[in-house]
């Protein structure tokens, strides 16, 4: 293993030379953690002896998480127990070398720990703190226990979420999980960025649900202005007219966008259906915006009298925004993924090979990578306190029996 005694070492990429330390738990905080080792950060992320909670989550090979493999990939693994004095001492030293500092705990843990930021940015001043909670650090709502799916109810997106005769649906992922984190790097990135001119770390704030709201943005100014609730609008996106599922004679679904004019011709080109285009429900957007049930009709019953392959190729050829519905399978055998390296071969201890999602984005001069699967808990132990901190093997064997630390050597 590459020394951590040379930030510059941890990776290649635009992060390469920053070093993160992740204390964080399940997706947000992890999700962020990856996204920064991605792209070159030396992250060295601490786990409790018995591991990170994602290691609970997904699917497992011989008793082994494959979805931490993938979430915990390109990180340094140190076990350490948190509640202990001793292991909270070990932390602060390490971030006084660390340029981000990436943390999900309840508002106020980290200052009762005595590790907030006044005393950590006295420490070290260019230190970029990265906060992930479900309400925030301040407000009423700021001490409430918070998951992505709680604060995700909370945000609006949820009642926003399946069809409309029905109870609001979920996304089956940890969607808020992953907006926040992506927010959580976005702003870590920024600091690093202004950090050049100021030689000074600063506080991210990352809201669970604020980064849901965030993506209920149109609905916000409506109504502000006319009082208009939005409701759920199934496979619909209201206003955006034809934008839907449509059958297939063989069974499964194609989504169709065909809203401005020029497309929508397109569209009726294919359907041998030009003499739709005098018709007054659908000669604008904005009149088809206010027929959805007549213009879905028409074109779903067209629709369901070809096979989904014959569709996609009328559709293809015409030029019309459109894609079948993918499963799991359908993205493991597309060409597409493959030529985008979207579906990547990580070496890992415990499963030899695990496939992992690709990098997003793709850079064409500081390209991100995947270096390795997720390991075991506290495999990078020893080699970070040693090298990190400079400790003996005879200290960390003692921290080790006194069950502070933990992992192999």
């Amino acid at each position: 293993m590459d020394s951590v005694k040379n930030k510059a070492e941890a990776g290649h990429g635009p992060l390469a030379g920053m070093r993160v330390i992740e204390l964080t738990s399940t997706v947000a905080g992890p999700f962020c953690g990856r996204l920064l080792a991605d792209f070159g950060a030396e992250v060295i992320k601490i786990e409790p002896a018995e591991g990170d909670a994602v290691r609970s989550m997904g699917e497992r090979q011989d008793g082994r998480s494959l979805y931490a493999a993938s979430i915990l990939r390109n990180k340094k693994l140190i076990a350490l127990d948190m509640r202990r004095r001793e292991a909270q001492m070990l932390l602060r030293d390490m971030l006084r070398e660390a340029d981000v500092f990436i943390e999900n705990f309840r508002p106020g843990t980290m200052e009762k720990w005595g590790l907030g930021y006044d005393i950590l940015s006295a420490d070290n001043p260019g230190l970029v703190m990265v906060r992930i909670s479900g309400y925030g650090q301040t407000g009423p709502y700021s001490q409430q226990p918070g998951y992505g799916v709680t604060s995700e109810a909370i945000s609006g997106l949820r009642d926003l979420t399946g069809d409309p005769d029905r109870p609001p649906a979920r996304v089956a992922t940890s969607l808020t999980d992953y907006i926040t984190g992506l927010y959580a790097a976005f702003g870590a990135a920024m600091a690093l960025i202004e950090r050049r001119q100021s030689g000074k770390g600063q506080v991210i704030d990352a809201a669970l649900y604020e980064a849901a709201y965030s993506f209920v943005e149109p609905h916000i100014p409506a109504y502000a202005a006319l009082g208009s609730i939005a409701t759920r609008a199934g496979s619909r996106l209201p206003g955006h007219v034809p934008n839907n599922l449509y059958p297939t004679a063989d069974g499964r679904y194609v989504q169709i966008v065909a809203a401005s004019d020029s497309i929508f011709r397109r569209l009726l080109r294919a359907m041998q259906r030009d003499d739709l285009i005098q018709d007054v429900r659908f000669d604008t957007p904005a009149a088809r915006a206010q027929h959805p049930d007549a213009m879905d009709a028409v074109i779903g019953a067209w629709t369901g009298s070809l096979a989904l392959a014959d569709l996609e190729h009328l559709l293809a050829e015409n030029e019309v925004p459109a894609a079948r519905i993918y499963n799991i399978a359908d993205i493991f055998s597309d060409p597409h993924y493959q030529a985008r390296e979207m579906l990547q071969q990580a070496s890992s201890e415990e499963f030899g090979t695990a496939t992992v999602t690709g990098i997003v984005p793709k850079m064409s001069r500081t390209p991100g990578k995947v270096g390795w699967a997720g390991r075991a808990v506290g495999s990078d132990t020893h080699a970070v306190l040693t090298d990190l901190l400079g400790l003996t093997p005879e200290q960390i064997a003692a921290m080790q029996q006194a069950g502070i630390i933990a992992g192999r050597r």
